[in-house]
């Protein structure tokens, strides 16, 4: 089965939004309703398709970015159900990256919230096209319209209603189709796969008019033939009011909304047809951009089968049946089972093993896809994340991804020595899988360190252990990830001469460091004059200050944010060597560290909880207690938002708490925020509370 679908009629869509917003339940909806499962999966009863892997099953989240296809109105929307949880946020930004456009989930009770800003700022990075649908209407509480005022106010979005609620809480039954002035009714009995379009209720006829003349208004504003038949009070053809909001949607100007319940089934269906009205497919969006590895210039591929293959692995994942799965978009060109590519990686060609059309965890094979497609290749030995897939004859890197850094570390090692084999493999085939988990030794204790986004994240990678690989493993108390910088600039010298009988050893360097003006990580500056140091040298010496960064000089944390400037030096005719600049380099740094007024840098989160009314005092107090920063409370009717930043050191054990303070009511999120200065009466955190 080859690509069915002409790239006019392809849809790359992810469904995105804070956790338990309802994405795997719409994702779910989808899925029955355009014909690819034939019963409902629940995500609570633990059956969500898309839901497969048993750590998403018993916890009620979705982990990994689950792939599949389904089709609607003649349109193949390839759909991809990502987390909300901000750690695994790696998921929804390689997601992104590969997608034409997106849905953002918003439910009705909770508004914009936390991780709701952080994805949406995510798509806003990769000029993702967006529709929203407000979800949970029929909740206790759902309030469409403020939800709505919240996307402008907080998201800087452009909302435009396409429809309103008929109904709320209780008494939702369906939707208001504003662009055709039509209600829409489901029917409860046929699991809303049946609904029946009425008149517009007198009582909401008002409303539905001012609403109306809002979106022909909005569709007017983009397009000067529809503006003049506006301003004239003329009426506007559907199909060109389509083609205007549209247009757009696309350009980013506007984001079309929609509401309905995902759980009651009431809402899918116009979901689908907006995905397809107002979404891009991959000839709409903008001609992918990348690198001539051979010549280093920029350019151009445009979405075509017939020119050459341009493909980014945007995903790594294990099978245990087929062994490494590559989920690849093919910008260009066609790929084909069997075919020869180039991967980026290490330059080196190989042959691709069959091609997967994935649906979920299931799989269908096919024999080659198109451009726009995306598909999961077996067989590929060089891939990871980020790699591009190229044509040898006309070869193009595409923009990698980037990923943040991780913020949370715990010891780990093998339960017995039949398992200190397994654990290798287990923590490399992850590491290959998950671009934001990090494994490393410490060359102080020797013990093997892990390193992921948060305690979720590594609780869920290490239970994986358990079951995929059966690997039994101890695990550490988990170590804040701290980091150190400076606040002045300061001045060293670094001299290694080593004299051994023969040839020498010489190099000479001297280096001011200072703050990164930009707030970079590191930039390294050659400021010599006249020759003093030969200009072969300079790799090794940026190399050797890049290594004495690995460890500071406080408590031996990476250093960062330091600009660092070579100013003078020297070197010996004979005995210099590329070695001997990079020993001076180290010390060199070190010596400028110790009068640049260093700091231990700590990582702080924002973290939002949402408690009762009652509790708002409790967890304020508490917060303060952990060196946090109230920002702000929100209200949201009887249920109260505590917004604050908060070192992450004292943020281990805070879920238990919370939930004690507030009778198993209270929630919270928190996501990372910025590293800042570390108090000097505060001790260096390692919580002792997770095994």
């Amino acid at each position: 089965m080859s690509n069915p679908s002409p790239l006019a009629r392809i849809r790359n869509i992810g469904i995105m939004a804070h956790i338990d917003a309802g994405k795997t339940t719409t994702s779910e909806r989808i899925l029955y309703y355009t014909g690819i499962n034939y019963k409902l999966g629940e995500v609570h009863e633990g059956t969500a398709t898309m839901d497969w892997m048993p750590q998403e099953q018993e916890r009620g989240i979705t982990i990994t970015a689950a792939a599949t296809t389904c089709f609607w109105r003649d349109k193949q929307i390839n759909l991809i159900d990502t987390p909300g949880h901000v750690d695994f946020t790696a998921e929804v930004e390689r997601s992104l990256r590969v997608l034409d456009g997106a849905v953002a989930v918003f439910c009705a009770v909770g508004g914009v919230e936390p991780q709701s800003e952080t994805v949406w700022h995510q798509a806003e990075r990769y000029s993702v096209p967006r529709i929203a649908f407000i979800n949970k209407m029929d909740r206790l509480g759902a309030d469409f319209f403020g939800t709505v005022k919240e996307m402008d106010e907080t998201l800087g979005a452009r909302p435009v209603l396409l429809q309103i609620p008929w109904g709320a809480s209780e008494t939702f039954v369906g939707v208001i189709d504003l662009l055709r002035m039509k209600g829409i009714r489901y029917r409860d009995e046929t699991l809303g796969a049946e609904f029946v379009e009425e008149e517009i209720p007198e009582e909401m006829g008002d409303e539905a008019r001012q609403w109306h003349g809002k979106l022909m208004e909005a569709a007017a504003e983009g397009d000067d033939g529809l503006l003049e038949q506006f301003v004239h009070g003329e009426p506007l053809g559907i199909e060109d009011v389509r083609a205007s909001l549209r247009a757009q949607t696309i350009a980013n100007r506007i984001t079309p909304v929609l509401c309905g319940s995902a759980f009651k089934n009431k809402g899918i269906q116009p979901l689908l047809d907006a995905v397809v009205d107002y979404l891009p497919s991959p000839v709409e969006v903008p001609a992918m951009k990348g690198t001539n590895p051979d010549t280093g210039a920029e350019e151009v591929r445009k979405a075509n089968d017939n020119n050459p293959l341009a493909a980014l692995v945007f995903k790594i994942a294990s099978d245990p049946f087929v062994g490494q799965l590559s989920f690849v978009r093919v910008y260009s060109g066609r790929l084909k089972s069997g075919m020869t590519v180039t991967s980026s990686l290490q330059g080196k060609k190989e042959r691709t093993g069959h091609l997967l059309r994935m649906h979920a965890n299931k799989r269908e094979e096919v024999e080659e896809i198109g451009a726009g497609d995306i598909c999961a290749v077996v067989g590929l030995k060089n891939a990871s994340t980020g790699t591009t897939l190229y044509d040898p004859k006309h070869p193009l890197v595409l923009e990698a991804m980037r990923f943040p850094e991780p913020v949370i570390s715990v010891a780990i090692e093998p339960k017995s020595r039949a398992d200190q084999d397994k654990l290798s493999g287990a923590l490399q085939s992850l590491q290959r899988e998950d671009p934001t988990f990090r494994v490393h030794t410490d060359n102080d204790t020797g013990q093997m360190i892990i390193s992921g986004m948060g305690e979720l994240h590594l609780e869920v990678l290490v239970d994986r252990m358990k079951r995929e690989f059966g690997v039994q493993a101890h695990v550490g108390n988990p170590q804040v990830s701290y980091r150190e910088t400076i606040l002045a600039t300061g001045e060293g010298v670094g001299r290694y001469i080593k004299q051994t009988g023969g040839r020498g050893q010489y190099g000479h360097v001297e280096l001011r460091i200072e703050p990164h003006p930009e707030g970079r990580e590191f930039e390294f500056v050659n400021g010599t004059v006249g020759g003093v140091i030969p200009k072969e040298y300079f790799k090794a010496i940026e190399a050797g200050v890049k290594e004495a960064m690995e460890t500071g000089i406080m408590a031996g944390y990476p250093v960062r944010g330091v600009k660092a400037t070579v100013f003078h030096g020297s070197f010996h005719a004979v005995d210099s060597s590329e070695p001997a600049f990079k020993i001076a380099a180290s010390m060199a740094f070190k010596d400028a560290m110790r009068q640049a007024r260093p700091v231990i840098l700590e990582p702080v989160m924002k973290a939002d909880a949402t408690v009762p009314e009652l509790n708002v005092g409790d967890v304020i107090h508490h917060f303060n207690s952990r060196r946090g920063r109230i920002l702000k409370v929100v209200s949201r009717g009887k249920i109260q938002v505590v917004e604050a930043f908060v070192p992450l050191a004292e943020m281990f054990g805070y879920a238990t708490q919370l939930r004690s303070l507030t009778q198993g009511r209270g929630t919270y999120v928190m996501e990372f925020h910025a590293f800042e200065e570390l108090p000097p009466n505060v001790p260096l955190a390692q919580a002792s509370f997770w095994r």
